[in-house]
C-alpha cells in the first residue's frame, strides 16, 4: 500500500509526497486585496509540501469580504501573484489557486453598502470580519439566473488570470458555508427554480462552474473542496450522504485532477459531525484522487492513507507554524505551535518567522 511519504500523481502533476498545504486565510493582503511580498517568503518557505493550495482567493469584489484577503480579478492582482508562484516554483514547489466566492458572508461595508447574495434571501449567524471589526451579518439577496450565469463568467475569469499568474491549476471552493455550499445544502437554499429543490438542482452550479473552468484550466488541473458532514457557517444539509455522493459522483464523471474533503473527526476538538462520516461513500463514488482534510496528526494520516482511506492529506495548522512539515513527519520530529494571535495579523510575526528544524 502507498505511503503518506510517496509521490502520487494528481492529474497534470506529479507530487513528491502526499503532505499537502491546505488553503489558509492568513489576511496578509493589502486593503485593496493585492498579494504582498512577504506572501512569496511565506510560500516559498512551505514548498516542500507535495502541492500548496492556496489561501481562498476572491473570483471578484462582490464575492470577497475578508479584510485584507487576497483577490485574482485584476491585472495587478494577477501581477502581485506571479510573484508568488515564481518563489513557489524556484524552491521545487507546486501550487494551486483556491478560488472563493462568500455569497451571504459578505459584509455590505467591504462593498460600498451592496448586498450580500445567495442561492436565497438568507443571513449567516454571527458576525462578519470587517474593517471596523466585527459586524452582524445581514439578509443576502438570491442570484438571479442571469446572475448565476455572470457568476460563473467570474469563475473563467479567475481560472484564466490564475493560469496567467502562474498557478499550476485552481481549487474550487465548494465548502465551509460559501456560495456554492448555500447552494448544495437545504439549510440556505430555498430555491424551486432550476437551482434549488432537488439534489440534481442544488449540484448545478458547482457542476456548471466545473465545467466552465475545465474548459480554461483543463479538467486535470482542477480540484474541488468539499465540507460535507456538520454546520459550517449555519449552512447544513438534514441528507448530506445521498447530496454529496451525487456530487462526488458528477466531479468523478468530469475526470478532475482530485477532490478534498474536509471532515471533522467525531471525536475531533473543533466540533463533531451531526452524522456519521461521509468520506467513507464519497470514496467509493469518487474515482479519482481523493485528499482528507481535518484534525490530521502523524499517526492518523499515515493509517488513512496506507489503508486507502485517502490517497493524500491536507495539513492547514501544522503547515501554518511548521515551513518544512514534511520532514518533521518523515522524522517524527516535534512541531512548532501555531500562536492564535498572528493567524490573521499583518506582518511578518507568525508568518514567515517559524523556524525549520534546522534553523
Amino acid at each position: 500500500m502507498p505511503s503518506l511519504f510517496d509521490p502520487i500523481r494528481i492529474g497534470a502533476l506529479k507530487a513528491p509526497n502526499r503532505i499537502f498545504m491546505a488553503p489558509l486565510t492568513r489576511a496578509r493582503g493589502t486593503r485593496d486585496h493585492l498579494p504582498t511580498p512577504i506572501m512569496a517568503e511565506y510560500y516559498a518557505q512551505r514548498a516542500s509540501a507535495g502541492l500548496i493550495i492556496s489561501e481562498a482567493t476572491g473570483i471578484s469584489s462582490e464575492g470577497l469580504g475578508w479584510p485584507f484577503a487576497t483577490g485574482i480579478w485584476s491585472d495587478a492582482q494577477v501581477a502581485g501573484w506571479s510573484v508568488v508562484t515564481d518563489a513557489v516554483h524556484a524552491a521545487g514547489g507546486r501550487i494551486f489557486c483556491q478560488l472563493w466566492h462568500m455569497g451571504r458572508v459578505v459584509h455590505p461595508s467591504l462593498r460600498g453598502g451592496a448586498l450580500p447574495v445567495s442561492s436565497s434571501p438568507t443571513t449567516a449567524p454571527g458576525l462578519a470580519h470587517t474593517y471596523d471589526g466585527k459586524q452582524p451579518h445581514v439578509q443576502a439577496r438570491a442570484l438571479t439566473l442571469d446572475e448565476i450565469g455572470r457568476v460563473i463568467d467570474d469563475y473563467r475569469r479567475a481560472a484564466r488570470n490564475a493560469l496567467r499568474a502562474g498557478f499550476d491549476g485552481v481549487q474550487i471552493h465548494a465548502a465551509n458555508g460559501y456560495l456554492i455550499d448555500q447552494f448544495l445544502r437545504a439549510s440556505a437554499n430555498l430555491r424551486t427554480d432550476a437551482y434549488g429543490g432537488s439534489i440534481p438542482n442544488r449540484i448545478r452550479l458547482l457542476r456548471e462552474v466545473c465545467v466552465a473552468v475545465a474548459d480554461i484550466v483543463g479538467p486535470d488541473r482542477l480540484a474541488v473542496r468539499l465540507s460535507p458532514n456538520g454546520e459550517s457557517q449555519g449552512v447544513n444539509d438534514p441528507e448530506p450522504e445521498p447530496l454529496f455522493v451525487a456530487a462526488a459522483e458528477a466531479l468523478s464523471a468530469l475526470a478532475i485532477a482530485f477532490l478534498e474533503v474536509r471532515e471533522p473527526p467525531p471525536d475531533g476538538t473543533r466540533g463533531r459531525p451531526d452524522h456519521p462520516p461521509i468520506a467513507p461513500a464519497i470514496r467509493a463514488a469518487f474515482q479519482g484522487v481523493l485528499v482528507l482534510n481535518s484534525d490530521f496528526g502523524r499517526d492518523r494520516a499515515i493509517a488513512a492513507v496506507s489503508s486507502g482511506q485517502a490517497d493524500a492529506i491536507t495539513f492547514g495548522r501544522a503547515f501554518l507554524a511548521n515551513p518544512d512539515l514534511p520532514e518533521r513527519l518523515l522524522r517524527n520530529a516535534a512541531l512548532n505551535p501555531d500562536v492564535i494571535e498572528t493567524w490573521y495579523s499583518q506582518g511578518n510575526a507568525g508568518y514567515i518567522d517559524y523556524p525549520t528544524i534546522a534553523e
